[in-house]
């Protein structure tokens, strides 16, 4: 996995990469009551607006990590927003996007990295 500033993990799945967000970003949200995903087919360019997320402390934005083609959202998140705080890094990934060039990757955090930056 690789981790952005923002908060969010990017997994490889063959030629896709899976966005989400940390456990840190979870928890500091507190409890998530709410996400609107983006529709499939849609082009991002790196730092769009993509996902909305709410909590019981404040609304969040994620923004798209790189540029690419979103080609599937977790739908099970429209119906339990809940899965945000218990599995983070698992079932409740947010989209999937097709890139050009899986090499972007190589500019984000690892996880050593990552663990550095939330100390």
């Amino acid at each position: 996995m690789k981790y952005t500033e923002d908060h969010e993990w990017l997994r490889i799945e063959g030629d896709l990469v899976v966005v989400g967000i940390t456990e840190h970003a979870a928890t500091q949200l507190g409890d998530v009551v709410f996400v609107e995903l983006p529709e499939v087919e849609t082009m991002v360019a790196t730092g769009d607006e993509v996902v909305v997320i709410e909590s019981v402390k404040a609304a969040s934005d994620i923004l798209a990590p790189i540029d690419g083609e979103i080609v599937a959202v977790n739908t099970k998140l429209a119906d339990a927003p809940g899965l945000v705080n218990e599995d983070p890094l698992g079932r409740a990934w947010f989209f999937k996007l097709k890139v050009d060039d899986l090499s972007v990757l190589d500019e984000f955090m690892d996880e050593d990295e990552y663990a550095d930056l939330i100390g």
